[in-house]
């Protein structure tokens, strides 16, 4: 009974902490609108349901200026996700080859790894997302001039362009691929990549691997050096080693900090309005000089980024307490 009785104090102390956070959270907003009310400003979010009268360059959700601002910020937070997930899998994976390749035993190997590290960790992010912009829009051949760095995968100022399921009128599941091709003026059909998005989705992966790199040398250099000599007694090849033996146990130490690299992204992913991609700060940006209702745009973009992160940290901590004991299955 004790026991029990005490889980039920604990959650109805969580509970009552919860319900005081929103209830400060609620009035500090409600005070807010009120003092610029007061002053003669419009405030309130009312004007989400307004017509946005912007265009959004580029995403996955359908948007022109005569829907309302609800489904502009909406467009944005797609657009963020959009970036952000497949630079949070690029940064993983070259985070982790990064890391092994920290402790190689071949002295180039590690030298080459340490260099990357450093280099790109010091240097912030801004400065290499605007250097990637110049370099894919400047440097690159022009559309006509296309570079096939595969079958039906071409590279431009204009952006990466790639084959793409499309299916027939009424159908959902696809039914072949559009393939692109160089034509005499552009790069036409499949599916294209702007060169913001490029230069956002390789900025943040490249800059987010390198401190990924570092924490999984730490994870790994953790495990004793009896569990590594007892899986050579067994006969393991240094890659069964690594894979059967020490990232397992590993991951208990490189998932939690991972967590906060994975957060780090997802909130410096609003740095791409630097390059004009339009993510929640771009769109915002735009939305608070149509309307003027500043706090409140501020407001939307802190709730959107503080819900992303809760989830991020929702999905990685049921993740870690899945390989806090068991490891990596």
């Amino acid at each position: 009974m004790d026991g029990r009785r005490s889980a039920w104090l604990g959650w109805a102390l969580q509970a009552l902490l919860v319900m005081a956070v929103v209830g400060g959270v609620f009035w500090l907003v409600h005070h807010a609108l009120e003092t610029l009310r007061a002053r003669g400003v419009r405030s309130g979010f009312d004007f989400l349901w307004d017509a946005a009268r912007f265009e959004v360059a580029e995403g996955w959700l359908d948007f022109d200026g005569s829907q309302p601002l609800w489904r502009a910020f909406l467009a944005g937070l797609v657009n963020t996700v959009r970036a952000s997930v497949p630079a949070a899998a690029i940064a993983v994976v070259l985070g982790t080859l990064l890391g092994i390749g920290r402790l190689a035993p071949h002295m180039l190997v590690r030298w080459l790894c340490a260099i990357y590290v450093q280099t790109v960790r010091n240097v912030p992010l801004l400065l290499q997302l605007l250097m990637l912009y110049f370099a894919i829009t400047q440097l690159l051949p022009d559309s006509t001039e296309a570079i096939e760095l595969a079958p039906g995968f071409w590279l431009s100022k204009g952006g990466l362009s790639m084959p793409w399921p499309v299916g027939e009128p009424g159908s959902f599941w696809p039914s072949h691929f559009d393939w692109p091709e160089r034509g005499s003026f552009n790069v036409t059909g499949g599916a294209a990549l702007s060169p913001e998005y490029l230069a956002v989705v390789l900025a943040l992966a490249l800059y987010t691997a390198a401190f990924i790199a570092e924490i999984v040398r730490a994870g790994i250099a953790s495990v004793s050096a009896g569990q590594k000599l007892a899986a050579q007694a067994l006969g393991l090849t240094p890659g069964q080693q690594l894979r059967i033996v020490v990232l397992p146990q590993a991951l208990r130490v490189i998932v939690p900090a991972l967590t906060n690299q994975l957060l780090s992204l997802t909130k410096n992913s609003s740095l791409a309005v630097a390059v004009g991609y339009p993510e929640l700060v771009s769109i915002a940006n735009t939305s608070l000089n149509s309307t003027g209702r500043a706090f409140e745009c501020i407001a939307v973009i802190m709730t959107i980024y503080l819900a992303l992160s809760l989830l991020t940290s929702a999905l990685m901590n049921r993740y870690n307490a899945r390989v806090a004991m068991r490891g990596w299955q």
